[in-house]
């Protein structure tokens, strides 16, 4: 008898095209279709936020699965359920509702006040406890809950504990993917007790204490069958020691037979220079003539003098933290302004950054130009309108803007570390090889010296333009992505069914 397709249900807090906050919507939003097409069967289930639009997506009511009561400590909580396709496809998509925790402003942080909510912890404990009961009622037999990031780490805990003997989920492996392991989710003791799991749990050396309190990143990370992150270099980097492993190095490193790395792709349906209707002019790596065109019309848009198309064009688009490499930026800035350049900047995040950008602006308003917004459109217009990318992160786990970047013939400029390492090659300047340019070290003179190699090569047109050709001939779509996430669904299927 043929073997019953794969069935992996991904949980997540957020997914394209319904809702996003960063990288974590793109890939749940993406990887599924190229799973389809090895073979998998995937479901998405998502929170249905207030902002996600019902009606452009189709989204309705799921009649088979009434609202159900889902138990929060001593009281419960109504979930209401909601149905749509993924665009395109035939994927179901479950959305849970609830006016007490979902039909708000905001994702994970008020807008008011740019922090999280205070009640997060009892979001996302409901959210967890409410995709459980809908696979249960559901029926459908479920090989892998593959579960993204903090929001969803109790699930494999869950499974470990109060739902060990549960039939329904006897055969279901987890798959725990950690996109930014800084975001850890912890909380007091007796969020166990929220979640229904015993408190005879917590204790010292077990997934669920963490230095007095639950860690749902450690939750997941020790209670899920495989574990694995999204880049190779990341998934060492997090087990080296406390600089990334943010106090769960250990952990990590006593999963690491069961720990994988495996970088991001990006959707090549969306991010494609000779079709993106955006775009003032297309392009390919064959005949780059359009991106001249890209490149005028994104000065015009920033209020950039455009008659010097011949100044190289310094493209950001990032979220404004920390962690982006903002604070190297603020550093170098009249150094960069000193520079044969003009930059670009588009995002939003600390306030802080944000001023940091408007006043670099505002002293050198020939040369730098910003906005501090979410702005998806003229995303695409920074990505084919620029010549270089600038990304001095001090960790990124993955990365897809330099992803993007290469596939729109923006050299990115980066600092060597977690994805950008996998995916971005050091110029050699004997040689000639190369994708970008990298740094070492955090320091924001490694960053410009970095900047300074770029400008040098910019000189030299034509092997410019070679290095541009290279960049977009690379291949970061997801089929070679998909078919690793396709080998640890299957090693966990067998774990779960060694029959």
């Amino acid at each position: 008898m043929a073997e019953r397709p794969l069935h992996v249900v991904m949980v997540a807090a957020e997914a394209v095209p319904f809702v996003k906050v960063g990288g974590l919507a793109d890939v749940v939003g993406s990887l599924p279709r190229p799973l389809r097409g090895l073979g998998a069967r995937c479901t998405l289930v998502i929170p249905a936020y207030r902002s996600v639009e019902h009606h452009r997506f189709g989204i309705r009511p799921f009649d088979e699965v009434p609202g159900f009561a889902v138990p929060m400590g001593p009281a419960s909580a109504r979930a209401e359920v909601f149905h749509t396709h993924l665009p395109g496809t035939d994927l179901d998509v479950f959305l849970l509702g609830s006016p007490d925790y979902f039909f708000r402003d905001g994702i994970y942080d008020d807008p008011a006040t740019r922090e999280g909510y205070p009640d997060n912890l009892q979001r996302y404990v409901f959210f967890v406890k409410a995709a459980l009961e809908l696979l249960v009622r559901l029926g459908r037999p479920v090989d892998v809950i593959h579960c993204h990031d903090s929001q969803t780490a109790l699930i494999p805990g869950i499974l470990r504990t109060t739902f060990q003997n549960h039939p329904f989920f006897l055969r279901t492996g987890t798959l725990f993917t950690i996109h930014n392991l800084a975001y850890q989710g912890q909380f007091p003791r007796d969020s166990l007790g929220l979640a229904g799991i015993d408190d005879l749990h917590f204790r010292p050396g077990s997934a669920f204490e963490f230095w007095g309190k639950v860690n749902f990143m450690k939750v997941g990370i020790l209670s899920a069958d495989l574990v694995n992150t999204v880049s190779e270099t990341y998934a060492r980097e997090i087990q080296s020691g406390p600089e990334h492993g943010h106090g769960l190095e250990g952990a990590l490193r006593s999963r690491g037979a069961d720990l994988a790395g495996i970088v991001n792709g990006i959707d090549y349906g969306e991010w494609n220079p000779m079709e993106d209707p955006l775009l003032a002019g297309h392009y390919s790596a064959d005949d780059l003539a359009g991106k001249g065109r890209c490149k005028a019309d994104l000065l015009e848009r920033f209020g950039l003098p455009a008659g010097d198309t011949e100044v190289p064009v310094v493209g950001m688009v990032s979220r404004l933290a920390e962690q982006k490499g903002l604070d190297l930026i603020a550093h170098a800035a009249d150094e960069i302004a000193a520079q044969n350049l003009k930059f670009v900047a588009l995002g939003e995040g600390q306030q802080r950054y944000h001023h940091l950008l408007w006043h670099l602006a505002g002293r050198h308003p020939t040369r730098i130009s910003v906005r501090v917004a979410f702005d998806g459109d003229l995303a695409h217009r920074i990505y084919a309108g620029s010549d270089m990318f600038l990304m001095p992160s001090r960790y990124e786990p993955c990365g897809l803007n330099q992803l993007i970047a290469l596939r729109y013939g923006s050299i990115p400029i980066v600092r060597a570390t977690g994805g950008l390492v996998d995916t971005v090659i050091n110029h050699d300047p004997i040689t000639g090889d190369g994708t970008g340019f990298s740094f070492q070290h955090y320091s924001a003179a490694e960053m410009m010296v970095a900047l300074g190699r770029a400008l040098a090569l910019y000189s030299e047109p034509a092997r410019w333009r070679e290095m541009a050709r290279r960049a977009m001939r690379q291949d970061w779509s997801w089929g070679g992505s998909a078919r690793k996430y396709m080998n640890l669904y299957q090693r966990i299927r067998l774990r779960r069914n060694p029959a």
